[in-house]
């Protein structure tokens, strides 16, 4: 795959900072991953956590028009069901544990059994970080809501041993909603500037080129609502950065 991926890679357009124009559609580099079937399928598993974002936000009444690029319209808009990797019900003893959370749970042990069967040592840790942070997170609203964070945690067993306290501190110092979904994904950028295998020409580097653009994307839908609001929706609120189980909010 060495050489294959030099080519993929080095035919890839640069991405800027974060805040940047993206540099292509994210159909547009799953197309051109077609060569490489395994490392289209990383990156599908990883823009597939994106169009649940876009998709709990279009549920929410928070987007409009969203852009997915693994599930169909339908399914972002919740007009079709959702892949079986992801169909599921809410666990039997789970409580007051919501649908939202159980499908996120199906969506990380899906995102881990690609990494472990394409033997992506990026996929895997990427995994790792975001169970982390979203539980993390959980734990922060919960405490200040005097709720059972364990009631809204999901695969924990999946979590990596990354450090969140000063991502955690950084969201909840926010001045405001947007400020705290932009604070978090700097720290996934940040995580990425570390992981990102730069030069390897491994599939690795090709999942983490996906991640990348997955931000620079959001980045731009949240400035794009952001925007919005600013000119004609000034009685509209943008979500908390949590949610309400310590989800993040997608505009």
């Amino acid at each position: 795959m060495g050489g294959e991926n030099y080519y993929l890679i080095t035919a890839l357009p640069v991405w800027g900072e974060l805040g940047s124009a993206p540099p292509m559609t994210r159909a547009a580099f799953l197309e051109h991953l077609a060569p490489s079937p395994a490392a289209r399928e990383q990156a599908e598993a990883i823009f597939l956590a994106d169009d649940l974002l876009q998709r709990e936000a279009v549920l929410s009444g928070q987007l409009d028009e969203p852009d997915p690029a693994v599930l169909s319209d339908g399914q972002v808009r919740g007009e079709a069901p959702l892949p079986d990797t992801l169909a599921t019900a809410t666990p039997e003893g789970s409580g007051d544990r919501v649908l939202t959370d159980a499908i996120w749970e199906a969506y990380f042990r899906h995102a881990a059994r690609v990494a472990d069967r394409r033997g992506s040592r990026f996929l895997r840790a990427w995994v790792g970080f975001e169970v982390g942070l979203r539980n993390a997170l959980v734990e922060a609203r919960a405490k200040a809501l005097q709720l059972d964070a364990a009631l809204y945690a999901v695969a924990t067993d999946l979590a990596g041993e990354d450090e969140y306290d000063e991502i955690v501190s950084q969201w909840s110092a926010a001045g405001d909603p947007l400020a705290g979904l932009l604070a978090l994904d700097a720290a996934r950028w940040k995580w990425l500037d570390a992981h990102d295998g730069r030069f390897s020409f491994a599939d690795d580097e090709l999942a983490a080129y996906a991640a990348r653009l997955t931000l620079l994307h959001r980045w731009h839908r949240l400035e794009a609502e952001q925007e919005r609001i600013r000119q004609g929706g000034a009685d509209e609120e943008i979500a908390s950065p949590a949610g309400r189980n310590g989800n993040e909010a997608e505009q």
